[in-house]
């Protein structure tokens, strides 16, 4: 038991992601954009070189919550479920995804199978970390982006997760990026309020 405990610890990836969210904020309060910038770059694949502070803070805030899902919901999940063996075997499919799950010609199907494992790993573990935002912060916008605004994101899982946890602390996420050189026009979803600095702290307490 004492052994399974520690690879859950290991497993649950909180204080990693606040780790890596720190500096932004810190940088953002401190308003050194060009160091935000640079620490953004690190938990998100979009080019952060252009970004303005607010969409610094939006991308962490949307980082921070679709991986609340990867990082601790679902290990706490699929280990309840199966213990030890299945909580390293879903932390090793996030892996792969992370590192794969993006086409590329030279491992197009790796990618796809490890994007696809993950999908279905995450199907319930996402709904449970949406709904679990939902009644941790503003319920009635939380349920009302989740419906309206989930179905137009591209992920199954991500869609559910940060449209539920943007409309739990009431912040407007999304846009227009850049992701990998290309332009990309996501969807806004969420609350109504603007995204502030503090709200990246507000995403970790959530």
């Amino acid at each position: 038991m004492v052994s399974e405990s520690f690879i859950l610890y290991w497993a649950i990836g909180l204080k990693s992601l606040i780790d890596h969210t720190k500096p932004i904020y810190t940088a953002l309060a401190n308003k050194d954009l060009s160091a935000a910038q640079s620490a953004v770059h690190w938990i998100v694949s979009r080019n952060t070189e252009t970004m303005d502070s607010e969409q610094v803070a939006m991308a962490t805030v949307e980082s921070t919550l679709e991986n609340g899902c990867d990082s601790v919901f679902g290990a706490l999940f699929w280990f309840l479920i199966g213990g030890a063996p299945l909580v390293l075997a879903y932390r090793l499919v996030n892996t792969l995804d992370a590192m794969w799950g993006y086409r590329t010609e030279r491992y197009e199907y790796f990618g796809k199978c490890s994007a696809l494992l993950d999908d279905a790993l995450n199907y319930i573990p996402a709904r449970l970390t949406a709904l679990s935002y939902s009644i941790l912060g503003n319920t009635k916008m939380a349920i009302s982006s989740w419906k309206k605004h989930a179905k137009l994101l591209k992920s199954p899982n991500g869609g559910p997760v940060m449209c539920a946890g943007a409309g739990s602390l009431n912040v407007r996420l999304g846009g227009p990026t850049i992701y990998h050189s290309e332009p990309v026009e996501k969807p806004y979803f969420g609350g109504h309020q603007t995204v502030a600095v503090n709200d990246i702290n507000r995403a970790n307490t959530l």
